[in-house]
């Protein structure tokens, strides 16, 4: 029995060791996964924020939904050529800049145009470097560029005042044209479905990674609104499923006064459809009252 129990001891040690190789070898095995998804998420970041293929061909043009437009090729200060549309009013006093976000091109936004139109504002859009027909690449500091030459457009080949420019930018766009805002003197700032930053988003997103240690991109919304000195309106959505709620609140916070919050209703991608009329009246109030026109906040935007 003695020899019978020390056999069984042994195999019992055996099995254990061959337990233990085997957690090893997939504790290793995970920990290797693990380094390469970092080493792909920071290699590869530029493939989670833009998406130019996403539609990379025109669908259509203002005219098609009844717009007479301008079309316009911008150069940038660092050698990249940028296509854009001017669509001016019949009696144009103010214009918005129009700042799209990280999927499709100025073709998938007639509605906005549109909608500008109807409330009497000239619109000016144009598509990021390596977006649409635009050339390049998109990087971060490109599309601060981009942004600048479109601002060069309208201020000097366009003449158009500062303070009749009003600045509308939605998710990513909404980070460039804080950024621009705090750099000029634009007549008002609109942030539709905009995040804090890229690495406060990622870090909801991926909670599982240090993506603020690997981020190469901020985009900072907060950081930029705090040298915004125009009136800032701040729209968002409890329902949007890609940018939370929060971020929305806490840039409305970061913001100077005069400024104004809009609760939206629907997903990120489609919250402005589900609750245009709200939108469409709240936007045309705040940009009346504003741009060209320093005033109070608008009462009827709930803070």
């Amino acid at each position: 029995m003695a020899a019978g129990n020390g056999y069984h001891g042994i195999r019992s040690r055996q099995l254990a060791e061959v337990i233990v190789r085997a957690l090893w070898n997939i504790l290793g095995i995970l920990a290797i996964a693990y380094v390469a998804l970092l080493i792909g998420l920071f290699l590869f970041q530029s493939r989670l924020v833009y998406f130019p293929e996403v539609g990379r061909e025109l669908s259509a043009t203002p005219r098609d939904v009844g717009l007479e437009f301008e079309e316009v090729w911008l150069n940038t200060g660092d050698g990249e050529s940028l296509h854009a549309w001017f669509v001016p009013v019949p009696q144009p006093q103010r214009t918005v800049l129009l700042f799209h976000s990280n999927a499709g091109n100025i073709s998938h936004r007639l509605e906005y145009l549109s909608m500008l139109h109807r409330l009497g504002y000239s619109s000016f859009i144009f598509d990021y470097r390596g977006y649409g027909k635009s050339s390049g690449r998109p990087s971060e500091q490109g599309t601060y560029r981009d942004a600048e030459a479109a601002w060069q457009y309208l201020t000097v080949v366009q003449n158009i005042e500062p303070q009749s420019i009003a600045l509308v930018g939605e998710s990513l766009g909404g980070a460039v044209a804080a950024r621009l805002a705090s750099r000029q003197q634009p007549g008002a700032l609109v942030l539709a479905s905009v995040f804090i930053s890229v690495p406060d988003l990622a870090a909801e997103i991926y909670p599982f990674l240090p993506v603020r240690l690997l981020a190469r991109f901020e985009y900072n919304t907060r950081a930029y609104l705090q040298n915004v000195e125009a009136p800032v309106l701040v729209a968002h959505s409890r329902e949007d499923e890609i940018v939370p709620y929060r971020h929305g609140r806490a840039l409305y916070k970061a913001a100077r006064e005069p400024k104004a919050f809009l609760e939206m209703h629907g997903g990120h991608n489609d919250s402005f459809l589900f609750s245009q009329e709200i939108w469409v009246r709240q936007l045309g109030a705040f940009l009346n009252r504003y741009v060209d026109n320093p005033a109070v906040p608008d009462p009827a935007v709930n803070p």
